[in-house]
């Protein structure tokens, strides 16, 4: 097969590395939530009810933007991230000397790029903006090339002819620059630094979004083909969250390990990728009280797979309107604690409790072929000193399957054989 047959030769010709290590092996590097220490976001007079509650408006602001219309100026480079939403960072570095920083990482976009001079509209990045006049490994990617052509990109209006990149995201903002080619630098867990040379990056130099802080721009983890999965040459990659209750605890993304969830309580449902990593809820239960998912947002047997989204980008679950009633009517009919006013008017169901695992029902997410046990880590967050609320809200959107409910999960994606794999983890010490 030629190098120009399809996009992953056309990249691996380009490379002219091995990436055994990231096919079998595998590495993992560090997922710093937006309220850890290690985060540019953090802000150390905040209290931790008052965190939880700002990642709770995230949460809402962002599930509300999902099935809001939004348009691309490029084929590849569509997103739906909602730029000031971030829940999870990653330290990396790009070009030759290394330079070091923060991208937003997010499974709903599908490429990799940055803040880079010269810069003619950019947002306030209170860190350096990275210069690729000072690196010795960066080129641009003539629109002329086959690289360009499969992805779809288009061309400069001026005379260097270079290949465009352009994002347009759901609140009217953009990133627009070149395509280009540059040497990226993943810090790994263990100390070692993995290269992976020749990654097709954005340079963006009119970067209109509500991004503020030392973040530089995102790290895609979508199944397009300029996302970090994708430029990995792996189909498989993972995180383990540990709970928001744990800010000194690291959580992990890894990347390849073809045996990354394995044993006993491993548990797979069949995944669906579009816009997002997609899967299929067939019915929510309290106890043994099984709540069916129903026809709320399914007209044909096709919606009816791939109805609900797994984002680590999104703090709460969202359900449909009805379903999301009978969830909360369940909890409240065994449930024998203080109910409160909810806190902030963010949400429903409130109970004056340090939460105890014996005062909160056992509630199973129902995928296909996987039944995901929750206890009350994933169902409850505590907004306030003593009251805990439920971790769901109402959506008449998209459904999505959030963080919290992932917390101490062991969360697989094998993007050849389109499952994702849940397997409970203690992740503080995974």
């Amino acid at each position: 097969m030629s190098c120009y047959s399809s996009f992953s030769f056309i990249l691996l010709c380009l490379y002219g590395i091995s990436l055994t290590k990231a096919l079998n092996g595998g590495f993992s590097v560090e997922l710093i939530h937006r309220d850890s220490p290690k985060s540019p976001f953090y802000f150390p007079m905040e209290t931790q009810s008052q965190r939880v509650s700002n990642a709770v408006r995230r949460s809402i602001n962002r599930a509300n933007h999902f099935s809001q219309a939004f348009s691309n100026l490029a084929n590849v480079a569509s997103s739906i991230i909602i730029p000031d939403k971030v829940e999870y960072l990653m330290s990396y570095s790009i070009g030759t000397p290394p330079f070091h920083l923060y991208g937003i990482v997010d499974t709903g976009s599908d490429i990799i790029w940055l803040q880079c001079i010269p810069c003619q509209n950019c947002y306030n990045q209170t860190s350096p903006i990275f210069d690729p006049s000072n690196s010795t490994t960066y080129q641009t990617i003539p629109c002329s090339s086959d690289l360009c052509y499969s992805m779809g990109s288009y061309c400069s209006l001026d005379n260097e002819q270079k290949c465009q990149y352009g994002i347009s995201y759901m609140d009217s903002s953009e990133s627009i620059g070149d395509l280009s080619l540059e040497t990226l630098t993943l810090n790994t867990i263990d100390g070692s630094p993995f290269m992976l040379h020749k990654t097709v990056i954005g340079c963006g130099h009119i970067n209109t979004l509500h991004f503020f802080g030392e973040t530089s721009g995102i790290v895609g983890l979508g199944p397009g083909p300029t996302s970090l999965v994708s430029q990995l040459g792996t189909t498989k990659f993972s995180y383990c969250l540990v709970p928001l209750s744990q800010p000194q605890s690291s959580s992990k993304l890894i990347f390849g390990n073809d045996d990354m969830i394995f044993g006993n309580g491993v548990v797979s449902t069949p995944m669906f990728p579009k816009d997002f990593y997609y899967l299929t809820l067939e019915a929510i239960s309290v106890g043994n009280n099984r709540l069916e998912f129903g026809d709320s947002l399914a007209s044909n047997s096709d919606k009816k797979k791939g109805n609900i989204i797994i984002d680590s980008g999104t703090t709460l679950s969202f359900l449909p309107n009805d379903l999301y009633s009978r969830l909360e009517s369940a909890i409240a009919n065994v449930v024998q604690l203080e109910r409160v006013e909810k806190p902030s008017n963010l949400l429903s169901l409130c109970y004056r409790i340090v939460l105890e695992k014996s005062e909160v029902p056992i509630i199973t997410a129902h995928f296909s072929g996987a039944n995901v046990q929750l206890n009350a880590m994933n169902t409850f967050v505590l907004m306030a000193d003593n009251i805990a609320c439920l971790a769901f809200s109402p959506t008449q959107t998209t459904p999505v399957f959030g963080n919290l409910a992932q917390q101490n999960f062991l969360v697989g994606y094998d993007l050849q054989k389109n499952i994702v794999s849940f397997k409970r983890t203690d992740c503080s010490k995974y």
